[in-house]
């Protein structure tokens, strides 16, 4: 691989041609006492708090919030409807249906083989090494004249543990495509962010996301890091509004409670330890796999009987069993206290029930 990266020339033609769709918000600054140039509802919402005006498309207090927590510039990030919406736009804006391909290094997160499947491309799977590693020199000669994009899921999910820095910032430095790191559990690891490494490589991508340790699955807010030359790209291709405004202005809420956020961090991850070793004395389990994330991976004798017999008592974890290196793994997400004390009883009980 040889690093000679041209953005422009990476674009698919029909995205660089591309007019992107402006509404009246975007074409003047300042604040406006009468709005009547978007067809809403006038007279409000059937709701105490007013949601009957659109919200801002480029959500700009929202950024510079998030500014303020990441130490990213604004320009230099892109919000999403969950991080799998950036997935998507940037499988829509680089790679040519058809024509083009993507690197996946599986055991990995299943939606970027989706989104290359809804959008047509063509996938090369490298497998990750027996200790969940990057197989550089299998990256290498798998990569063609097509090969628009990278996935790297660090930590990873299903996994759990991070990938060695500098095996990625080998991959960073001599690929002309994109490589998209997924940091959605980075919270939870003592690995540094490649948000610090923008400004070194012009063709990183960092995905982050608000649903894991900030615990707003159900806001769907996901971010991207990148160049503001990406950052633009993606810009141009979302929806108008993706965004919503009940989402923007919780979130907004959400970042004031940093304190509380690191605290939950810090039991989550005392619970991942006493969790892990508490699973590694239970007669039928194989292998506890370290981990920088909010679940482990655990390997098993008999995953789906386990799986199913947890079913049967009201908790529910993921069968992984049938997924690249994983045979015979559950994967485990960290709970609270509570609810990790009754999945180990009724992991306990078992043998005596099958």
């Amino acid at each position: 691989m040889v690093n000679t990266f041209d953005l422009t020339s990476l674009l698919r033609e029909n995205i660089r041609e591309l007019t992107p769709y402006s509404s009246a918000r975007d074409e003047f600054s300042g604040v406006a006492s009468v709005l009547l140039d978007a067809n809403e509802n006038a007279y409000g919402s059937p709701l105490e708090r007013h949601y009957n005006r659109y919200p801002d498309p480029l959500q700009q207090q929202l950024k510079e919030k998030l500014s303020t927590v990441k130490g990213v510039p604004p320009r230099n990030i892109f919000l999403g409807n969950g991080s799998d919406e950036a997935i998507d736009i940037l499988f829509r804006a680089f790679c040519r249906p058809g024509i083009d391909n993507v690197i996946l290094v599986p055991p990995t997160y299943g939606m970027y083989e989706v989104s290359a499947n809804i959008n047509d491309v063509a996938i090369k799977r490298v497998n990750l090494t027996t200790d969940f590693q990057l197989d550089l020199d299998a990256i290498a000669e798998t990569v063609d004249a097509n090969t628009k994009l990278i996935f790297l899921c660090s930590p990873n999910n299903p996994t759990g543990n991070s990938l060695h820095r500098e095996d990625v910032e080998t991959v960073l430095a001599n690929f002309n495509g994109l490589v998209v790191i997924d940091e959605a559990y980075i919270n939870y690891s003592r690995q540094k962010t490649f948000i610090q490494e923008l400004t070194e490589y012009a063709n990183l991508v960092v995905l982050q996301t608000l649903s894991k340790a900030w615990g707003l699955a159900g806001l769907r807010l996901g971010m991207a890091f990148a160049s503001e030359e990406i950052i633009e790209v993606l810009n141009r291709i979302k929806p108008p509004y993706n965004i919503n405004q009940a989402t923007q202005e919780l979130v907004l809420e959400a970042l004031d409670r940093v304190e509380e956020v690191n605290a939950w961090i810090r039991e989550t991850v005392a619970e991942r330890e006493q969790l892990s070793e508490k699973m590694r004395e239970l007669p039928f389990v194989q292998h506890v796999y370290p981990s920088d994330a909010n679940f482990i991976l655990v390997k098993t004798e008999e995953p789906r009987h386990i799986y199913e017999y947890l079913v049967k008592q009201s908790i529910i974890v993921r069968d992984r069993s049938k997924v690249a290196l994983c045979a015979g793994c559950l994967r485990i997400t960290v709970g609270t206290p509570r609810e990790n004390s009754i999945l180990l009883e009724a992991l306990v009980n078992y043998r005596t029930v099958n």
